[in-house]
């Protein structure tokens, strides 16, 4: 591990160097390719620096003690010792996540696809609140919401919707919520007051972009255009600006009609159709690494029941980290950070554990 990462300190030296050379701007894409490694080093270069300065507090700590008489000094020393100890076992800890294989596709943006399940207009009802929280947390952290196609019902619920996510590492906190939702509770149109269960169902898929090849033969596809359905607005249902792709070889279907622009919903539509087909190549590789799967916190198994809502008792509980908090009406508004860190902490221990198997 200390090989590589002094490595990786060879190398942030290196990209410091270049960046600092005045014909590095010239090329631009050389520059933010840099700029980007830079920021990616960043914070295991100074975990390393502080790890390795902590090293040399021990060493003098140490050689002081051998020649200390003073007890007062001592008891200073071997306090500073302590703590230097303690921080060493820390930072070894954080090093080692830190060297963790990322994830190639953390800092991408999201495509989020939302389905109603069991549970009929109640379902679509909470499909459409769940819609609502993943819209509040990116606003929180300053990300951009686009919608790309809704399927609504009367009384204020989705049977499906599809939108992106744009944002810096939006993929590495979302893809956490791929799998079955759950909601516990008394239905407004129930008479009787009992408990209902119903469920959604959560995919989140990379957007493909240009570092990824998806190559769509024309001869695949079936283009449809239509009117747009809905509540329109916007003369969005006045024309035939609404788009339906088929892939054949998949069946899969994708429909956009939220833009004014047939142009604009058939390149919504075909972004969509990419990362769906991008996504099944994914799951694809995740069922023949049965392994990896099994390592992974609920981001391979979209059948997987990963998160109970119960109205009544006013509590969420993620099935996977077996976390419970009973701040159902804060996480509803979009504060879901406390469990996707637990998420993330819980898959970096597991890999952790993974690695440690293989090494020994």
């Amino acid at each position: 591990m200390f090989d590589k990462l002094e490595d990786l300190l060879h190398r942030f030296e290196e990209i410091l160097n270049e960046l600092n050379e005045p014909t590095v701007a010239e090329n631009q894409a050389r520059f933010r390719a840099l700029m980007k490694e830079q920021s990616d080093l960043t914070p295991i270069v100074e975990a390393y620096r502080e790890y390795k300065k902590c090293n040399e507090t021990v060493d003098d700590s140490l050689s002081l003690l051998d020649s200390e008489n003073d007890e007062e000094m001592r008891e200073m020393l071997k306090e500073e010792l302590n703590d230097a100890k303690k921080r060493i076992e820390e930072l070894e800890t954080q090093l080692k996540v830190l060297l963790l294989p990322k994830d190639p596709n953390d800092d991408k943006n999201v495509i989020v696809e939302i389905r109603a399940g069991a549970g009929g207009d109640e379902a679509a009802l909470f499909a459409a609140e769940i819609y609502r929280m993943y819209v509040h947390y990116a606003e929180g952290r300053r990300w951009k919401v686009e919608l790309l196609n809704v399927d609504e019902i009367g009384i204020g619920g989705m049977k499906e919707v599809q939108f992106v996510i744009t944002g810096q590492g939006a993929y590495s906190r979302m893809k956490y919520e791929s799998g079955v939702h759950r909601v516990q509770r008394v239905p407004e149109t129930e008479s009787g007051g009992r408990i209902h269960t119903s469920t959604i169902s959560v995919a989140v898929m990379p957007e493909v972009d240009e570092d990824i090849d998806i190559v769509i033969d024309e001869k695949d596809i079936r283009v449809d255009v239509m009117r747009a359905s809905g509540n329109g607005g916007q003369c969005v249902n006045t024309t035939d600006s609404a788009v339906r792709l088929t892939h054949y070889p998949t069946g899969i279907v994708v429909y956009s009609q939220t833009e004014k622009s047939q142009l604009q919903n058939k390149a919504k539509a075909f972004a969509l159709l990419k990362s769906k087909l991008y996504d099944m190549e994914q799951q694809q590789r995740h069922d023949a690494e049965a392994e990896l799967r099994r390592s992974q916190i609920g981001t391979g198994d979209r059948s997987e029941k990963i998160r109970t809502y119960n109205f009544p008792q006013g509590r969420v509980t993620d099935h996977r980290i077996n976390l419970t908090l009973y701040k159902l009406d804060k996480i509803m508004n979009g504060d879901i950070d406390e469990i996707l860190d637990a998420c993330i902490s819980a898959d970096q221990a597991a890999k952790l554990v993974r690695m440690n198997g293989e090494a020994v």
